[in-house]
């Protein structure tokens, strides 16, 4: 089976903006690696280079249009950079991300591991992870965010929703890391798949339960958790405030900075917030439920 890669060369300051214009349109992945040999000393594993020069890859659907692509690309920038398109035969791709996907930690106690690598340290908590065609490493920043906050965080018993599930890499965390029950949901079948297989490889399948956005459960949850983007996030403000208990808490993350104003201003009727974090450009937003008014 083919898919459409598209590759381009960015500045460093491009590249969230055009991250989340090629997620919108549909982008199944996309990658980032310096462009110019650029020397970066002493790196901090925990947080991803950041480059002068960028070159960014997405891949797409086989099927998708390269010119409604290049209308993105010139929106979001105001101008078309450099770019070319390529088929990428299936196998190639796979082979592409397990290159560079290594095993990374993330606080003081949690691992995303590999499944082709030994455990760094088997006293952990160690997620087995391959997503396959689904988002979600730990390699981006918005999905590290997201886990550093899962690290800090008192899960014992509490009930999780992860919204936008992709490869399951935050529900199957919060299992391992002491949530009682996590329910992960995505409106892509291949990213169900991904979790469903992923949660078997941790032997979290029992904790977790794995469907469509459309099943929600009724009962709100202890933690809401969705690492989508803004404009989704906004929509979906009234949805997760029915889902996240009173005093409960709410973890936003794929906003770009620029975009942190209007997320708190779609939740502020519900949420009272924290400080939350900020990495390469995007923002996570921490917040927790106002007590029920009478």
């Amino acid at each position: 089976m083919a898919w459409l890669q598209l590759e381009m060369m960015l500045e460093a300051g491009e590249v969230p903006r055009i991250e989340a214009a090629l997620s919108t349109a549909g982008a199944l992945s996309v990658t980032c690696s310096d462009a110019a040999d650029y020397p970066l000393y002493e790196p901090d594993p925990l947080h991803p280079p950041s480059w002068p020069n960028t070159q960014l890859s997405a891949l797409f659907p086989a099927d998708s249009d390269p010119d409604a692509l290049r209308a993105v690309l010139a929106a979001a920038l105001g101008r078309l950079p450099s770019h070319r398109f390529m088929q990428l035969a299936d196998r190639n791709w796979e082979r592409e991300w397990l290159r560079d996907f290594k095993p990374m930690r993330f606080g003081r106690r949690l691992w995303i591991v590999p499944s082709a690598y030994a455990l760094p340290d088997p006293g952990a908590v160690n997620v087995r992870l391959d997503p396959g065609l689904a988002f979600g490493t730990g390699t981006h920043p918005t999905t590290a965010l997201c886990l550093e906050w899962l690290d800090a965080a008192d899960l014992a018993g509490r009930s999780v929703l992860d919204y936008g599930c992709g490869s399951g890499i935050l529900a199957i965390a919060a299992a391992l890391l002491g949530a009682a029950r996590v329910r992960a949901v995505d409106n892509d079948p291949q990213a169900l798949a991904a979790t469903h297989e992923n949660a078997l490889r941790n032997r979290v399948d029992a904790q977790i339960e794995i469907s469509p956005p459309d099943s929600l459960p009724a009962a709100a949850m202890d933690v809401v958790l969705a690492n989508i983007l803004a404009a989704p996030l906004i929509e979906l403000a009234p949805r997760f405030a029915a889902s996240v208990k009173a005093g409960g808490e709410l973890v936003l993350s794929g906003i770009l900075s620029d975009q942190d104003s209007e997320v708190h201003t779609a939740y502020a009727p519900w949420f009272r917030f924290g400080p939350g974090a900020q990495r390469e450009g995007w923002r996570r937003v921490d917040a927790r439920r106002k007590p029920e008014s009478h």
